[in-house]
């Protein structure tokens, strides 16, 4: 233990970080710009090569970063495993996503377990940032590692620490967002949270893996239940011809007590959508049912059939059919600015809107290209002509680039899912 702690003090631990997304990448870079060296593995030999001539796919990370890095070498991607026998620490970074049973799936992770086994050695520290259910640092993990015939918290050091990324967030990036750390026993929980504060600023230290692991499921928990909430007071103004958006801003002038959250055409990204799951499904081997969580899920997988609904009320009231009426999505990501387009709603109210027989179009910025159901579909050019054309518009993101004024000018119908239009009066525009 002792070694390493100097290793890392020194600055000349070598660090692997497994899985270069959208945590794992710019985790990686933090460890170079700090003075690490580091080795980025990916399974993707097209996210290697990119990362070898310097091109981020990742808006949170700059190309003069990124190339900085690996022009003096602190940062060497691959795909090759091995070099995990030549690192002291290693983060996981690999995805979690459900089964379409809505069970985890940790199958990445669990790969990468196996494969961090065949090359541990004595005095490594191995972190999991990867979300997941409670329970799976050392129900799944530590069994997997102490297969080497190594024992943790003696011979290697093991941790869970929740990635707090958010794709965009100009504010906050890996250094200035504060770090929850929980190790399988208290050195190591010291070792991880003496590595991680050589590029975080502020770390949270907890009790065990386990408390770290609920943390992040009641993190997105909270987004999510209330979120759920909004959404359904969202639906219950609809039902009262009230204004929701009224509402909750006059609501939210109270300083004590209330939070605001905003409705929205529902849930997107990777972590909102998914990690309450996590937290329900391991309540379900306890016998337990996590009521809010499923009523929450209910509601805001609910959204996209409700604006469907906005579209086609608003249709049948210019005596449109939706069945071969032109529409047109404005934004295909799952929040503003970024190209991120897992779990967006916005594949959700397309693919309603075909089955109904509509013509779609969307436009976005962020995103040139959209597969759907094997099919690739363009984003077209947003001009006069094209929102003219088109019977109803949808704004479902609302990114910061489009023209709010020029796109309520020359549309028939816009149905306005993110109150993007609020500072514009025309009759044209409907609010969710």
């Amino acid at each position: 233990m002792n070694e390493l702690a100097k290793k890392i003090t020194s600055k000349e631990a070598v660090i692997a970080v497994i899985g270069m997304g959208y945590v794992g990448l710019p985790l990686a870079v933090e460890f170079a710009n700090a003075g690490f060296k580091v080795f980025g593995v990916d399974l993707l030999e097209k996210k290697v090569e990119k990362i070898k001539s310097g091109i981020p796919y990742i808006k949170d990370v700059s190309e003069d970063e990124l190339k900085e890095v690996v022009r003096n070498k602190r940062l060497t991607a691959t795909t090759d495993y091995s070099v995990l026998k030549r690192v002291d620490a290693v983060s996981i970074c690999v995805p979690t996503p459900l089964k379409k049973t809505k069970d985890p799936d940790i199958s990445h992770i669990l790969a990468a377990s196996v494969k961090i086994s065949k090359y541990l050695r004595k005095g490594q520290l191995v972190i999991l940032e990867s979300t997941t259910y409670p329970g799976t640092t050392t129900e799944v993990i530590q069994p997997e590692l102490e297969k080497s015939g190594l024992k943790v918290g003696r011979d290697f050091f093991l941790a869970f620490s929740p990635e707090r990324v958010d794709p965009g967030n100009k504010r906050y990036k890996t250094k200035n967002t504060p770090k929850v750390i929980g190790g399988v026993t208290k050195n190591c929980t010291k070792l991880s949270k003496l590595l991680y504060s050589q590029i975080i600023n502020t770390i949270i230290e907890v009790s065990s893996t386990e408390a770290a692991e609920v943390v992040k499921l009641l993190e997105n928990t909270f987004r999510s239940v209330n979120i759920g909430l909004v959404n359904e007071i969202a639906i219950i103004c609809n039902k009262l011809n009230l204004d929701v958006w009224e509402i909750i801003n006059a609501a939210a002038t109270k300083p004590f007590g209330f939070m605001p959250f905003y409705p929205g055409p529902g849930l997107g990204g990777h972590c909102i959508p998914i990690d309450p799951h996590y937290l329900s499904w391991k309540l379900k081997t306890l016998n337990y049912n996590a009521k809010f969580i499923q009523l929450a899920e209910e509601v805001n997988s609910s959204m996209p059939d409700f604006v469907v609904a906005k579209i086609v009320n608003a249709l049948n009231r210019k005596r449109k059919s939706i069945h071969s009426s032109n529409i047109l999505i404005l934004g295909v990501s799952y929040k503003k600015d970024i190209e991120d387009v897992r779990e967006s709603p916005a594949l959700d109210i397309i693919n309603i809107l075909k089955e109904k027989g509509a013509n779609i179009h969307y436009h976005d910025p962020f995103v040139p290209s959209l597969k759907d159901n094997g099919k690739v579909l363009k984003s077209v050019s947003l001009t006069e002509n094209r929102l003219k054309s088109a019977d109803c518009v949808v704004i479902v993101t609302d990114h910061s680039n489009f023209d709010y004024p020029f796109i309520v000018k020359n549309s028939n119908i816009i149905i306005d899912t993110r109150n993007a239009a609020h500072n514009i009066s025309s009759k044209k525009v409907i609010r969710l």
